[in-house]
């Protein structure tokens, strides 16, 4: 994984996928006919339901291959159950506060493997469900963070890994499923943890140096030294990290941009050390992975904001063609464990993530399990984005996705807005967003612009902005308010910014550095004050702190820089009206962050709303919040753009 990626994990999935919600109808809400537009209001959008299935490295089907383990905010918060073929589902989970996500099921029998955190602060911990549902926390401690590794080759045990014994650091543990307790199998010194063999003999790590070179380290965990080794000596900048074993733990295979602009899929041979190449492309291999058995090889490519997906066979050397399923974006390949049939999820921009079964032996045969758009909503009313692209002053072309509301025409032009992605280094990307579609669909455009340094686009691009944040990416958010301007069905006087995380910031920094570009600026957990957050990043986060300092600056010598880009310290030059909203246990952009630039913007006597949320993190969990927020953004809009 990039480097410039970790501060935007889940930022993207949760401002734009994870607002999802199928409860009951609201009474206020009437069904559109076909042929007749209506606008919906926040929480029809958001009465539709999100789904995710077991980690990949889990057990996503039950022992018996008739039921999945799924994630679902159906509750109002996510809550783990099982699905069966005819889509019944079954609560596991009874939180009306967490968030729990699942991981697997147990090899045997029904127990499952959970993860929560504790109000949206991230430090998760790993739960075992009993049948009985009583939930064990196996790994307690107070301030320690938890994630799941997968099972070990006799299923015995299964990995975890955690920062109980430091907190900069993630160690690898066994957790004996006979008594939970924990075996420590590897003493981690400032690496990124990554994949484990089948076996459980082989350990990859990744370890970055700077944004634009990293490595890949092998462990034999069945040594006495378990030493890491580097496998990815090299010169100059080079960017390597792992994907996965081969299923005869014969060879690593990984992630190397050495060869071109994109990412391509390399295998390393671990008794030869050569290094052969697997997959290629014209755009960046974003992941690669097999079945259980290792029949089926599947990996995803970044294609112009859609991951497009592929399973080999390599027995008889073709892909699987899945038919009887629409057009759409597929996610989340989770095969049985006979290998007789897979589940999956797919979305489009104007259909959330639903989840579906099919039989390997017959690919006709696909079974939808969710219907995940709320029924009140006629898709008809909602809209495909189309990629769109415009020149930057110095001649960079800049990629976007953009959302043109069906009210919108040369003859009645509409409010618009340059909606920002999280990072630095995130990307943008087609699917459904309940978010964007709920402002669409009121009649707002939305052009969500990879302004330079975004990711997906080849390193040239991405690393455009390394060291100069705040400037050419801030610039290229402000001539993406004049390529909407231009547009004829763009009303050019009243076009805003909006963002979350990294993008929030963006949004600050737009409305303080070129106060009079957009008329309004919506500003989600944004970072106002760079030499606080670069100083007070997660203790998790040591593994690639030097990459990110080499990238943004280390505060200890950049402080100048740092507070030159941050809004805080300029708040008297905004202008125009913003709107700041703000969860109050996030880890990452401290609520102080909000607070500050709220009070330093009242000051001023300019118009500033503030939505803080004393129950959320890095971004919004509860679908009352998510409902909350979303009404705020619209409800701002029409009182300040509209």
């Amino acid at each position: 994984m990039n480097t410039k990626l970790i501060m935007s994990i889940c930022v993207s999935m949760l401002l734009l996928s994870c607002s999802r919600h199928d409860a009951s109808k609201p009474e206020n809400i009437k069904v559109a006919s076909a042929n007749v537009f209506q606008s919906y209001s926040a929480e029809a959008f958001f009465q539709t339901t999100s789904y995710g299935l077991a980690n990949a490295k889990g057990y996503a089907w039950s022992s018996d291959n008739k039921k999945l383990l799924i994630q679902s905010d159906k509750s109002g918060v996510f809550n783990a159950y099982t699905i069966d073929k005819k889509g019944t589902q079954t609560l596991l989970t009874e939180s009306d506060s967490n968030a729990y996500f699942v991981n697997s099921f147990f090899p045997q029998d029904n127990k499952i493997i959970v993860s929560a955190d504790q109000g949206g602060n991230e430090l998760n911990h790993i739960f075992v469900r009993e049948l009985d549902g009583t939930l064990i926390d196996v790994t307690p401690g107070e301030k320690l963070k938890a994630f799941f590794g997968g099972w070990n080759k006799d299923n015995s045990a299964f990995y975890v890994w955690h920062n109980g014994r430091s907190s900069a650091n993630f160690d690898l543990y066994s957790i004996d499923i006979s008594n939970y307790q924990a075996s420590l199998l590897f003493e981690n010194a400032g690496f990124q943890p990554g994949p484990i063999s089948k076996s459980g003999k082989w350990l990859a790590l990744d370890k970055p140096r700077t944004s634009a070179d990293s490595d890949i380290y092998l462990v034999d965990l069945s040594s006495e030294q378990k030493k890491p080794v580097l496998i990815t000596e090299h010169q100059g900048n080079i960017a390597y990290s792992t994907y996965d074993f081969t299923p005869d733990e014969k060879h690593v295979v990984f992630s190397t941009n050495e060869h071109g602009e994109f990412n391509q899929a390399w295998t390393y041979n671990i008794s030869t050390g050569k290094k052969s190449p697997l997959i290629a492309d014209d755009w960046d291999v974003s992941f690669v992975f097999y079945s259980p058995s290792g029949r089926y090889r599947i990996h995803g490519i970044n294609a112009d904001g859609l991951t497009d997906i592929t399973i080999f066979d390599q027995d008889t050397e073709k892909n699987l063609d899945l038919k009887g399923i629409p057009e759409g974006e597929l996610g989340q390949i989770r095969f049985s464990r006979d290998e007789s049939k897979l589940a999956f999820g797919l979305n489009t921009d104007t259909s959330p993530y639903n989840l579906y079964i099919a039989s390997i032996s017959n690919e006709n045969d696909s079974i939808k399990l969710t219907n995940a758009l709320n029924p009140e909503i006629n898709e008809n009313n909602l809209v495909t984005a189309t990629v769109e692209r415009f020149k930057a002053s110095d001649g960079t072309v800049i990629p976007g996705i953009l959302y043109k509301p069906k009210q919108a025409s040369a003859a009645n032009p509409t409010p618009a807005l340059v909606f920002v992605h999280g990072g630095p280094g995130g990307q943008s990307t087609r699917g459904y967003s309940a978010l964007i579609q709920h402002l669409v669909n009121n009649g707002y455009g939305v052009y969500a612009a990879n302004n330079r340094g975004s990711s997906g686009y080849g390193k040239t691009f991405f690393h455009m902005d390394d060291k100069r944040h705040g400037q050419e990416d801030l610039r290229d958010i402000v001539e993406a308010g004049h390529y909407l301007r231009g547009l004829d069905w763009v009303d050019n006087k009243k076009v805003g910014v909006m963002g979350g995380s990294y993008g929030g910031y963006i949004t600050a920094a737009a409305m303080t550095f070129y106060p009079e570009e957009f008329e309004v600026g919506i500003n989600i957990f944004g970072v106002t004050n760079w030499v606080r957050t670069l100083s007070s990043i997660p203790d998790w986060w040591e593994a690639f702190r030097e990459a990110l300092y080499d990238e943004m600056g280390d505060p200890a010598t950049d402080a100048v820089r740092h507070k030159a880009i941050s809004p805080l310290f300029h708040a008297e030059k905004v202008q125009r009206p913003m709107l700041v909203v703000q969860g109050a246990n996030d880890p990452r952009v401290l609520q102080v962050e909000s607070d500050e630039l709220v009070e330093a913007i009242r000051r001023n006597d300019v118009y500033v709303e503030y939505v803080l949320f004393p129950d959320e993190g890095h971004g919004f969990l509860r679908k009352a919040n998510r409902i909350k927020a979303s009404e705020a953004y619209l409800n701002f809009l029409e009182n300040h753009l509209n």
